[in-house]
């Protein structure tokens, strides 16, 4: 299992692989791969969104994150995860996080990936705030469900 968080943009694709071809023990192991890939929309709440900043509680969100995917490992079979998330200033199209699960059969691996991406947007602590095309800046409030 891995953790990061970047201030910076990053290729989720390459995540993915460069992760699963340094993590020699699931060479063999895995039959499944299920990878999410989120990005930043440009509208949100039926307004034009040009860019959104993102904030975090360094150490507080990474044991966070980790807890959640420890849940998961205890729930599924699953073999690896791997989680990226993007922090600071971020662009309409670029990626903001990445949940990937290697296990032996596909049904787990959505599962584990669904329960770990759900987990992330209720709970894990990030911040959120908008800046609208009208130059108009907003936060966005968490529930249950992620951001309201």
């Amino acid at each position: 299992m891995e953790i990061k968080i970047y201030a910076e943009s990053f290729d989720p694709l390459k995540e993915v692989q460069v992760y699963q071809s340094s993590a020699k023990d699931m060479a063999g192991k895995f039959g499944a791969t299920n990878i999410f890939i989120g990005t930043m929309r440009d509208f949100n709440e039926g307004d034009d969104i040009t860019g959104m900043t993102l904030e975090y509680y360094p150490g507080m969100t990474e044991k966070q994150l980790e807890k959640i995917v420890a849940e998961a490992l205890r729930q599924w079979p699953v073999i690896d995860a791997l989680v990226v998330h993007r922090v600071g200033d971020i662009l309409p199209n670029e990626p903001i996080v990445l949940v990937a699960v290697w296990t032996s059969h596909r049904g787990d691996a959505f599962d584990a990936s669904r329960y770990i991406m759900e987990a992330l947007k209720s709970r894990a602590p990030f911040w959120k705030k908008e800046l609208l095309k009208s130059q108009a800046e907003r936060w966005l409030l968490k529930n249950t469900d992620g951001y309201l």
